[in-house]
């Protein structure tokens, strides 16, 4: 396989993407109507997968994939010279969630054997075709029902999948990802503008994915509305059926245990020490001290993808309103793919 190629491809896919976003219908061609049926059928077997969320992806991929990031991305890492099957279980909770995972192995010289998910069946094979035309032929890939005949693998599941697949693949080279989320912690100084940054980590893609935040850290004296006045802009998802069944449910919950929660009709913000929260609900706690938070974080490091906040906290930390931008070089659970690649 021909790496230069390959980055060629990709590139191409990228302004292939950027391409069809900038396109008005009218204008489409058979390539971009065949592309723009592919959302629909998304979204019809998937309601989460809406064409705007899809379509969101699609220009996070496209923006990413230029040249120079691919390049400076995989110059990292030693790229193999054996190639090697490398089996992928691919999660669905957001559109092209397992993408990263995908270009990963192709990119180290591997052959990605791919058993994708069931709610998210369409774009992936659609762009990695387009992949393998760009890039005359250089793009190998295998589509599969069940993973065999493989030399490691990459495993995304919930927690109690995890235990499953953990004890599966006992016997190969192997990551296994679990859940994850994600929080923010307000000093208390931020501008209007960063809160609504922050809506946005908050609501993307319905929260549905592991860079979603579930849990805010506010200081003590922070006013709570100051939230909801921030969240105003995504009013409009609570006409979204599935996540308003979610938003119902967990009110209903919330009224008959008689807990104590904040609603403003769309979402809830409960004060909870959880890390976890359910769709529709926010959870937030006050703190005294950045101690403490740092204390957290530190004891649930495996379980928290990334925290968004001002700089200067005395931890890591990502800027409002760009949880949902990870660079190629971010890995999911903080686990480096490529580093893994190298080893197969």
């Amino acid at each position: 396989m021909n790496i230069e190629n390959q980055v060629l491809g990709l590139t191409k896919v990228s302004n292939y993407i950027k391409d069809f976003l900038t396109k008005n219908p009218e204008d489409y061609n058979e390539n971009d109507s065949d592309f723009e049926l592919l959302l629909e059928k998304s979204k019809i077997e998937n309601q989460w997968f809406t064409i705007e969320n899809q379509k969101f992806a699609l220009k996070q991929w496209a923006d990413l994939l230029t040249e120079e990031n691919i390049k400076n991305w995989i110059q990292a890492y030693t790229i193999s010279k054996i190639p090697k099957r490398v089996g992928l279980i691919l999660a669905g909770n957001i559109p092209m969630v397992g993408f990263h995972d995908v270009i990963s192995v192709v990119l180290s010289n591997h052959i990605p054997v791919i058993k994708l998910s069931s709610k998210d069946r369409y774009m992936i094979p659609f762009l990695l075709k387009k992949w393998k035309e760009f890039s005359n032929d250089n793009v190998e890939y295998e589509f599969v029902e069940r993973l065999e005949n493989f030399d490691a693998v990459i495993a995304t599941g919930s927690n109690n999948t995890a235990r499953y697949l953990e004890y599966y693949f006992k016997n190969h080279l192997n990551i296994i990802r679990k859940n994850r989320t994600s929080i923010a912690v307000l000093k208390g100084d931020e501008t209007v503008e960063e809160l609504k940054l922050l809506a946005n980590d908050i609501f993307q893609y319905f929260g549905l994915g592991c860079r979603n935040v579930t849990r805010i850290f506010i200081p003590q004296d922070f006013v709570i509305d100051r939230l909801f006045e921030s969240f105003i802009d995504f009013q409009d998802i609570i006409n979204h059926n599935k996540y308003a069944n979610n938003y119902e449910y967990n009110r209903a919950v919330y009224l008959l245990n008689q807990e104590q929660f904040w609603d403003n009709n769309f979402v809830m913000l409960k004060e909870d020490d959880k890390l976890f929260s359910p769709l529709s609900v926010i959870n937030f706690s006050r703190y005294s001290s950045l101690e403490d938070v740092k204390s957290f974080i530190a004891e649930n490091e495996e379980n928290i993808q990334c925290v968004v906040a001002k700089n200067g906290l005395g931890f890591d930390t990502i800027a409002f309103g760009q949880a949902q931008n990870p660079s190629l070089d971010t890995y999911a659970d903080n686990v480096d793919t490529m580093k893994f690649l190298e080893l197969v």
